[in-house]
Formats: C-alpha cells, structure tokens, sequence
C-alpha cells in the first residue's frame, strides 16, 4: 500500500493542529457516505471500485482488444476529466519512448479536444494520413467544442481513409446514457458505446469507461487498476481510526496548512511519467476547491528538472507554500552509474551505483533545503510504477479531495466558473441565442 509521510510538514505547525481537524474531517466523511454534502448528486464515483463488475471490465476489454486488433493508433477525443485521467495512467505506465519506436506491440494512444489549436488539429491529421487510426469520442453531450470539433475533423479523416463500415467499427462513444448530440450520433451510426454515469463528474471519472477503455487500449491491466482503488477505498473507509486514515490525515494537513496561510501546494514527482499526474491532480483540486474566494491553488513541478527553472522560487520565494512530493520506491529498471577514464565531470565517485539510488538521494537533499528554507513537505511514497499502486493513488486523491473541499467549506463536486468563458466565446463568435451577450462585450471593447 501507498504510505504518507507528514512529520515535515506538521513541524511547522502549532501542536495538535492537524488532530484538532479530526471532527471535522469524521463529520465530512460521513457526509460523503450518507449523501447529505453539498454536490451529494456527484457521487457515484465513492464505491465505484468496489461495485465494478468482472463483466462490466470484461466488456471493456473486448472493446479494447478490437481497437488493438484493427488500429495501429488510437486518438482519445476529450477535455479535461474527460483526458486527463487516461493520459495519466498510460504515461505512468507506459514506456516513454514506445510511441516513437512504434513496433507495433501496442497501438499509439494520441490525445485531441483538448484545445482549438489550428495547428495542433493539422498536424494531427497529418499524422495519421495512412494510418490505421480509430477514436475514442468522450463527451457527455457532445457539444463542447474542443471535443466536437476534433470528431468532426477525425470521424471524416477516418471514413475517408478506412471506409464508412471500417470506421463504424472502430470509432467508440463515451457519453450520456439517453440524452446529448454524442448519444445520437452514435446510435445512428451503430456505434459500440459505453455510458458516462450521471452521478460521476469528469474529474472523477478515471475508473469509469472515460478513463478505463483508453487504459485497456494501451494495453494495460485494468482489473489490476480498479483492484488497487478498491483497496484505498476500503483502507480510507470513515469507521478506519483518524490517525491510521491517510485520506483523512491528508485532508486534515491540508486544510491545517491553508489555515496558517499556506495558500498554494506544489505536486512535485522525480519521476518524468507522472508528468501527466501532476496534470490530473491539478484539475481535480483546482475545479473542486476553487470556489466562493477559497482555495488552495494547486500547482506542480517535475524534479530535478524543474529545479533548475522553479527550484529557486521554491526555495526562497514568498513562504505561501508547501510541497507534497510523490516518491516511487522501486524503479522498474537497472542503469548503473559508468566509468569514465578522464573524469572530467567528476562524478566517478558515483560508479557502479544505480542511477536510481542518486535520483533518491537527489529527492532527499531537495527535501531538507525545503525544509530549511520554510517550505512544508509531505511526502507520499508508491511501491511502483504498476497498475495496483497507481489505483491506490487515484483513490486516495480523489476521496481526500471530496474530504478537504467539504472541510473548505465548498461544494467539491460543481464547476460553476467552468461555464464563464464559454459565455464569452460563443458570444464573441456570434452564435445563436447569445446576441445580447455579443452586443455587451463588443461594448466592453
């Protein structure tokens, strides 16, 4: 199991500050469980783990198995929760440079509707000229536009280049159960399709078909995945004792943190494929504490490469932070320190030793100039890189994020400043119904 570490951070806290969270943190739990919180229509993501069936999961993967056996590629159309999550646990996963290598083991998994870049959606496309590409459309209603506008542009490259009954059979749905332009279009085109549930948000949706097909796509082990949250679950449950509750004890040093003026934490990792979790946890955090002039703003770094760009700000800049550092114990390979007969650069007194061992011993000396320079930490430490550790770690973000934005005092499952720049695009391009709207900008400018 994952472990939490918290000495260094509660050090810079009065004594007791984080236990005389504890009651609030029980009462939040047990607003969760009995459905009395505020968002209490969201969720559905709370025993997911636990209440996925072996056929459900079976059903994915004949799906994924499909998609591998007739695409070389596989481009997962989707915004945020819809993406993010998926991208997370490939990159995690994966080996980083498979998609360039291209062997054919595994299909390419390639991301899109994540933005309106002219040139990203061109270059796209020119990627997968003569390729055997499918699509995985993620959307509820088919409607946003970054995601809509990228299926336009792909289902029609698609049936171009593989035909219409070929494209039929490897273009997928994720999307609303009964309602939505995604659910109508793939009925009338006989699209193999997967439901979004109503009481799960994008952002929790990882270990739904949203973020479980992409994953089994890639060509990892889902059951595994879904094992390892509802592990955390259970672990995490609220009759579990306050100081043997990693999710309670999480939220309960971030909101004693935030009390003491800590306004931002910092999501660091020293390892590259957690890239994209830091991104995944950004969004969970930012969208559900975010709100009414609250909230801790989450940021994040990859180190030791970002100490040589924010390593200086973290380390003496204005003292509003703290870090909370994923550690994985065990990389997955050996690489051993060379030899090297002129020693230029010094560093034979390294040889022989496991780079991993230096890594660590890297992520140790950042953590006390940290430390020293005023900057909480916590540390979170994963096994591996597999996929148990990593469904461990997805549920233990998102039931402590549920937790802290109850003990914030926000509604953690809403997005309601979601929807304000849409306003202002759809009036800016003149769509329909927003004439009012476009008249009182172009005022404003």
């Amino acid at each position: 199991m994952i472990t939490l570490e918290t000495a260094k951070a509660t050090q810079f806290l009065p004594a007791g500050a984080v236990e005389a969270l504890e009651g609030q943190v029980k009462t939040a739990q047990q607003a969760l469980e009995d459905g009395s919180c505020p968002g209490n229509d969201y969720l559905g993501w709370l025993h997911l783990p636990s209440s996925i069936t072996q056929e459900h999961l079976a059903d994915l993967q004949a799906c994924a198995n499909t998609l591998r056996e007739l695409c070389d590629t596989i481009v997962v159309a989707g915004i945020g929760g819809s993406y993010l999550g998926a991208r997370a646990v490939i990159e995690a996963l994966g080996n980083t440079f498979e998609w360039l290598a291209n062997d054919g083991s595994n299909p390419v998994i390639l991301f899109a509707g994540n933005n309106i870049s002219e040139d990203y959606l061109a270059e796209l496309q020119d990627y997968l000229k003569n390729r055997k590409f499918g699509i995985i459309n993620i959307s509820k209603s088919g409607t946003t536009t970054e995601t809509a506008l990228a299926f336009r542009l792909l289902r029609k490259q698609c049936e171009d280049q593989r035909g219409i009954e070929t494209a039929r059979k490897v273009i997928v749905a994720i999307t609303d159960a009964k309602r939505g332009a995604a659910r109508i279009t793939a009925d009338k085109e006989g699209y193999k399709s997967f439901i979004i549930p109503d009481n799960v948000g994008g952002r929790f949706s990882v270990l739904t078909p949203v973020g479980l097909l992409p994953i089994a796509c890639a060509g990892f082990d889902i059951t595994k995945l879904v094992q390892g949250a509802a592990d955390m679950e259970r672990a995490s449950a609220p009759e579990v004792p306050f100081a043997d509750n990693l999710v309670e004890q999480y939220a309960a040093l971030r909101n004693a943190l935030y009390q003491a003026g800590k306004k931002i934490e910092i999501l660091a990792n020293f390892q590259p494929k957690l890239h994209s979790m830091n991104e995944w946890w950004k969004q969970l955090y930012g969208e559900s504490e975010g709100k009414n002039g609250k909230g801790i703003f989450p940021a994040a770094v990859d180190l030791t490469t970002d100490l040589h760009s924010m390593g200086q700000w973290i380390q003496d800049g204005e003292r509003t932070i703290f870090e909370t550092v994923i550690s994985v114990a065990e990389a997955r390979h050996t690489v051993l320190f060379p030899h090297d007969e002129e020693n230029l650069d010094g560093l034979n007194f390294l040889e022989g030793r496991r780079v991993d061992s230096v890594n660590k011993m890297a992520e140790l000396g950042t953590q006390l100039a940290h430390i020293d320079g005023g900057v909480p930490n916590v540390r979170i430490v994963i096994p591996r890189l597999d996929e148990h550790a990593i469904g461990q770690l997805i549920y233990f973000f998102e039931r402590a994020c549920g937790v802290s934005g109850l003990v914030l005092g926000v509604n953690p499952f809403d997005q309601p400043g979601v929807e304000d720049y849409k306003r202002n695009m759809f009036a800016l391009l003149g769509k329909p119904g927003y004439e009012a709207q476009s008249e009182a900008i172009k005022a404003r400018l």
